[in-house]
């Protein structure tokens, strides 16, 4: 089974416009099978090179050569990160022939590939960042299977949920065990896992450095070190707080979140549907997987941030516009969801933002002037004006 991702179309455009586009995202996330599913669309001839692979390797011994070949082709290079001296030949070959569509480049999660390219390709290139499965890719039918699952591929569409459990413990330690040495990452796999692990049961909660330092007997710019890692590889999402010019004494940690859901619930040891009902951290769970589709439909120029005072007040999620106007959304897993005191002190705060309350519910209706609830099904509803 084949699903068509959501940024196959906005690639294609993008391609029509700039010279390179730049595909990042964790392994195993479906970058390759997209990228081919783009070459196969094309009418004209397009190139594929893994970089994992001896042969394709070998064809760029003088990559020159090579790639000047390809002039008036889309050339598609997968697993860049491992050929870094590739970013400033590209720069040179897009300079000496600007023309749209020449380079695909996709690239694992390595901060060196963003650092890089930044630096050589700098106004020639485009990135998207490919996701997990979204619920608007698999349909609200499947909810369950993807909140429980999570959305990496073989996870999603295996086929039963012990089968998808057991790739990903095995994803978990092959990324462990290969994925981040071969980033030039040296760092224990078991310190990492622990780290990792405990992120988990603290899904959706304050950043405490200090705490999880202590807890795992290491320093805290050890811990700090280890969560950039995780960020920087598309693991975990450090969600930002808002700062506004406000007399109220405002949060200043991050809140944190394990992105995919499938890895938050294999770490924490929750294997069937059932079994997460009934877990402590279920609350979060949603918490965080409604934020991670809301990520997927974001548009360009808005930003992503949560809002907490000293008094109490709270807002799971803040969104600012391009305008820098303001949404609140307040996440409950409820089938009669009900703001707590903290979200109404928080929207008097900020002035009575739009606000929507997102639910796992089948009707939208207004709660009070200009705050509604909103199913998981028309988060998009979220990003329309009126």
């Amino acid at each position: 089974m084949v699903l068509k991702r959501v940024l196959q179309d906005k690639i294609e455009a993008a391609l029509k416009t700039y010279p390179v586009v730049g595909l990042l995202g964790p392994r195993q996330v479906g970058k390759t099978t997209l990228a081919k599913a783009i070459q196969r669309s094309r009418t004209k001839k397009a190139v594929y090179l893994d970089l994992e692979l001896p042969s394709d390797l070998n064809k760029l011994q003088d990559p020159e050569l090579y790639l000047r070949q390809f002039q008036n082709d889309l050339v598609i290079i997968d697993e860049i990160q491992r050929m870094p001296s590739l970013f400033p030949l590209l720069r040179a070959l897009v300079d000496q022939k600007r023309v749209s569509g020449r380079f695909l480049i996709l690239g694992s999660a390595s901060p060196a590939v963003v650092k890089q390219s930044s630096e050589s390709l700098a106004g020639r290139v485009f990135y998207f960042e490919l996701m997990p499965f979204s619920l608007r890719e698999v349909g609200i039918d499947k909810i369950q299977s993807l909140w429980l699952r999570g959305g990496y591929p073989n996870s999603f569409l295996a086929a039963g949920d012990d089968e998808s459990f057991a790739w990903r413990e095995a994803f978990i330690r092959t990324y462990l065990e290969m994925d981040i040495p071969q980033l030039g990452i040296q760092i224990p796999a078991m310190q990492l896992r622990r780290f990792w692990t405990m992120l988990a049961h603290n899904n959706a909660q304050l950043w405490n450095a200090s705490q999880i330092a202590l807890s795992l007997g290491i320093t805290a710019p050890t811990v700090r070190h280890y969560l950039d890692i995780l960020e920087e590889t598309f693991i975990v999402r450090r969600l930002a707080p808002y700062y506004a010019n406000s007399k109220k004494r405002l949060t200043k940690s991050p809140k944190i979140y394990v992105c995919d859901t499938g890895l938050l619930h294999s770490l924490l040891g929750n294997k069937s549907f059932d079994v997460l009902q009934s877990h402590p951290g279920l609350g979060s769970s949603w918490e965080g997987f409604v934020i991670e589709q809301i990520a997927g439909l974001i548009p360009t120029g808005w930003k992503m941030h949560f809002y907490r005072t000293s008094a109490g007040a709270e807002i799971d999620l803040l969104l600012t516009t391009e305008n820098a106007d303001l949404i609140a959304v307040e996440i409950k897993y409820s089938a009669s969801p009900k703001p707590l005191r903290s979200f109404w002190n928080a929207y008097e705060d900020l002035n009575r933002p739009r606000s929507f309350v997102i639910y796992p519910g089948e009707e939208s209706y207004p709660m009070r002037d200009n705050v509604w609830t909103l199913t998981i099904n028309d988060l998009e509803a979220v990003f329309k004006k009126n």
